[in-house]
């Protein structure tokens, strides 16, 4: 697919006439009578690799393909390598040494008294809803137990809800169906929903949500649970499919197909021009799935630091305002989702914002600038990817990280940096050349470019705290069904029930 180029400027009178006006531009001049939507599409376990868009040959996508060429496509954007620093670190602005969950951590599985605690971090729909946004999640949460917390969505800032428990311990059979006869949980409470299909209920739900609210901005979290497994046939297939693999084909096809039929909605009812929409992944894809990208093989890398694993597609489309089918190389990560959306509903942001009576850091950097087409660059010069697995242990303190500074990557547009639990680097690569990171040039830093890319990476560790912060939270009271997790052996006990 052809992308054009973000340019630097307009060159001439004749040009300026044709650019973009920034938002407050389109203010005066009465093209936008209120602040835009935004709906945040979560994919969960998907690479760029099973996207035609970024050149994927064994699959196509032409939902996401389109949604692609309405707007504008990034390379370089890092989440985390698994599920919950991914969502913690969107939902804070901060990364995961900073707000703690530097370690996946499935609280209606194992309990422990964790849960995210919007009166100790920043809640982004919570911040969000008080710009004076009518907001909704569908889908995916896994950082409370609902049991336990039958409103702690609300008190993050939802106003509507309609989403999979997580596998509650104490009650596996119904709540670990997230797609065939689904157990999801709404403000009716939890219940099966049987001869469903749960995408089907969440993409209903937020259609719904959509129709009512759409006088008002609206801010949209979809989480979804595909692509994640357990790999079941969708309403695609008449029957299973006959490997995994092509099951895991058959689940990236109807997530395709949803993209569509949300955005189709959106044109349906004429808002479409004042919804920002974007598309990503918490992490890479589930590692034992291969597929082919731009000629090369490219083994599901969740759980790793590898670019397979971090480096995420990431897609913004906002028709009349991002220009459509162009290619940005701008250095993002998920804490900058953050200050960005709230950049957009015009709230004054910066580098702190106040928690109950607490100022706390926020790592993220608004981004508004590249999507509005006035510069090609963000403002960072280097990303961060950090956490995943189960490094953590469970004690009378709470959920505590197993190490004191976790292993992490930094990168700029062209050379990565890896960092061991040591604070030492393990790894240096040149992205340009060596994309599949075979090649580990840390003995040899043998030229002026080399040399000053390793030293500027390596001063980011400056940035870092001593030791990274452990979750922030208020314990809830121990549960029935709490698992003790083991950390070092990764593996996790079932208590009484």
């Amino acid at each position: 697919m052809f992308k054009t180029a973000i340019s630097w400027s307009c060159l001439s009178v004749l040009l300026l006439t044709s650019c973009k006006p920034s938002m407050e531009e389109y203010g005066n001049l009465g093209l936008q009578n209120q602040k835009p939507n935004i709906i945040v599409f979560l994919i969960d376990d998907l690479g760029k690799e099973w996207l035609s868009s970024y050149g994927a040959t064994d699959i196509a996508t032409p939902n996401i393909d389109a949604l692609s060429e309405s707007g504008m496509q990034f390379n370089n954007v890092y989440g985390m390598p698994q599920c919950t620093p991914s969502r913690v670190t969107l939902l804070t602005g901060q990364y995961p040494f900073r707000h703690g969950w530097v370690n996946h951590w499935d609280v209606p599985r194992w309990g422990g008294g964790a849960h995210f605690d919007e009166s100790l971090n920043p809640s982004l729909p919570l911040e969000m809803k008080r710009a004076g946004y009518k907001t909704f999640i569908g889908g995916k949460w896994q950082i409370d137990d609902f049991r336990v917390e039958p409103d702690a969505l609300t008190r993050a800032g939802f106003d509507e809800f309609c989403m999979w428990t997580g596998y509650e311990t104490g009650n596996p059979e119904a709540s670990q169906n997230r797609y065939n006869d689904p157990y999801i949980f709404t403000k009716e409470g939890s219940r099966l929903y049987p001869g469903e299909y749960g995408p089907d209920i969440f993409k209903g739900c937020l259609i719904d949500f959509l129709r009512k609210n759409k006088e008002e901005p609206m801010f949209v979290y979809y989480p979804m649970v595909l692509t994640h497994g357990p790999y079941e046939k969708t309403p695609l297939d008449s029957k299973v499919p006959p490997t995994t693999l092509e099951t895991h084909a058959s689940m990236v096809r109807y997530t395709d197909l949803i993209t569509g039929e949300i955005v189709h909605e959106l044109d349906k009812l004429g808002i479409r021009e004042n919804t920002l929409i974007i598309w990503t992944t918490d992490n890479g894809t589930s590692k034992g799935f291969s597929s082919h990208m731009n000629g090369r093989k490219i083994d599901g890398g969740k759980g790793s630091t590898s670019e397979s694993g971090i480096c995420l597609p990431f897609i913004a489309s906002w028709p009349g305002t991002i220009e459509a089918n162009t290619e940005s190389n701008a250095l993002i990560d998920f804490t900058d989702l953050f200050p960005t959306f709230l950049d957009l509903a015009e709230v004054n942001i910066g580098d702190k914002w106040l928690v109950g009576d607490e100022t706390q850091v926020i790592d993220g950097k608004s981004f508004k600038s590249v999507l509005l087409g006035n510069s090609p660059n963000s403002q960072r010069e280097w990303i961060l990817g950090m956490g995943g697995g189960n490094n953590a242990r469970l004690t009378d303190q709470g959920v505590e990280n197993q190490y004191v500074f976790r292993d992490r990557v930094v990168r700029n547009l062209r050379y990565k940096l890896t960092m061991g639990s040591n604070k030492s680097p393990t790894g240096f690569y040149d992205l340009e050349i060596d994309p599949d990171e075979q090649q580990n040039l840390i003995n040899q830093l043998n030229t002026e470019e080399r040399t000053k890319n390793y030293e500027e990476l390596l001063s980011v560790l400056d940035y870092f705290l001593d030791k990274d912060n452990d979750p922030r939270y208020v314990p809830n009271p121990p549960q029935p069904w709490d698992v003790e997790v083991t950390a070092k052996s990764q593996v996790w006990k079932i208590g009484s029930q």
